[in-house]
């Protein structure tokens, strides 16, 4: 049995959202005043769960968009934004040749971009599902033996496949991974002994 509980944060609206551009793997799209807004929410519901500086590890992908989220959670917390670890494997699907593309013009292309599941159809040259499961699936094990709880920041795809492994989903029909249903960003879900509580859901509106 995983040790603690893990609340894991998909990250406020970022500017490439608002405008409808694919981000995957991009490190620096910084957030919109709408996803500022979505973060000070979901500070503010772990606030008030878990109290003045609480016992908390924190976790993010090497995002830009994810730091930023982290730091307005952690001041609400008044956990140190500093001491949190950034991890590659906690960060989004890579989108090889789309990444950063319109969705508008991949669609025009007749390129499938978004399945009817909200899920995002891999690029041709792009990261797989399996490989995300297998990615966060070494993640979860290298922080398995870890005290306490964790908080970690990451999106709405790799969020997606890290929480059907650890509530031991089955493999998605298209997909061939485990994949949890998608949340709003802006929301938070807390782990534990694999069932799943949601926190806080979202207002965010972008696609996975």
């Amino acid at each position: 049995m995983r040790k603690g509980r893990d609340f894991i944060a998909r990250h406020g609206e970022t500017v490439f959202n608002a405008a409808r551009r694919l981000q995957g793997e991009h490190l620096h799209t910084p957030l919109t005043r709408a996803g500022f807004a979505q973060a000070d929410e979901m500070g503010q519901a772990l606030a008030t769960l878990l109290g003045r500086a609480p016992a908390l590890m924190l976790w993010a992908s090497d995002t830009g968009r994810a730091l930023q989220t982290l730091a307005v959670i952690a001041e609400h917390l008044e956990l140190d934004w500093h001491a949190a670890r950034h991890d590659p494997r906690l960060t989004e699907i890579g989108m090889g040749s789309w990444g950063g593309r319109y969705y508008a013009d991949l669609i025009a292309g007749d390129l499938p971009v978004v399945a009817p599941t909200g899920l995002l159809h891999p690029a041709p040259d792009g990261e797989t599902y399996p490989e995300i499961a297998a990615r966060v699936s070494a993640w979860l094990a290298d922080t398995h033996e870890d005290p306490g709880d964790r908080l970690i920041i990451m999106h709405g795809i790799s969020s997606r496949v890290l929480r059907g492994v650890m509530t031991g989903q089955g493999g998605h029909a298209e997909f061939a991974a485990p994949i949890s249903s998608g949340l709003p960003q802006g929301s938070v879900v807390m782990i534990e002994g694999g069932e799943e509580t949601v926190v806080h859901l979202g207002s965010g509106r972008a696609p996975a």
